[in-house]
């Protein structure tokens, strides 16, 4: 009686899984896929090639990280195509100099959109709205000036080809 006792909580214990997984076997990607295209990004904003450092970032990413071989082209030649949006990118200030009444700390936010599709049509991977902000400085002085606008993009943008591959491929 009291090995069936013990068997009756034992058995529903070892049908339970904890929801681990190893890297990559949750992948969206189908197994046939070894070629992703990833042409440059279109953009809907009015900011400085903010969607070049996204797709290079994204491309750089995609080829130390997968086994993908990656094309940076929009061609019919891979199995499936990456394209990005940039949806929106927004400058606000964030901090002022008391002294000169300017802002002297901004914050950049950059939101776009990214789905992979097979090249039969079907889509593999889609997120909407995947929003970064990055917060940079600024000087007043001219004999010091130096723009942290871009290293912000930068710095930003390899954080979102992280977030993405990682979303790509491991995502529950």
């Amino acid at each position: 009686m009291k090995r069936l006792l013990a068997l009756s909580f034992l058995l529903p214990l070892s049908l339970t899984g904890c929801g681990y997984h190893t890297a990559g076997s949750a992948t969206h990607i189908p197994a046939n896929v070894r070629t992703l295209a990833v042409p440059i990004f279109s953009t809907r904003t009015q900011a400085y090639h903010t969607e070049m450092a996204f797709t290079q970032a994204l491309i750089r990413e995609l080829n130390t990280q997968t086994r993908y071989r990656v094309l940076n082209s929009d061609t019919t030649d891979a199995d499936a195509i990456l394209r990005g949006t940039i949806l929106s990118q927004t400058i606000t200030p964030l901090t002022y100099d008391a002294n000169s009444s300017q802002s002297s700390s901004y914050l950049v936010a950059v939101t776009a959109s990214v789905t992979l599709t097979a090249h039969d049509g079907t889509v593999l991977y889609r997120n909407d709205a995947v929003t970064f902000r990055e917060q940079y400085q600024s000087t007043q002085d001219v004999n010091t000036f130096i723009q942290e606008g871009s290293p912000a993009i930068s710095r930003m943008s390899r954080d979102f080809a992280q977030t993405v591959v990682s979303d790509m491929l491991n995502s529950f």
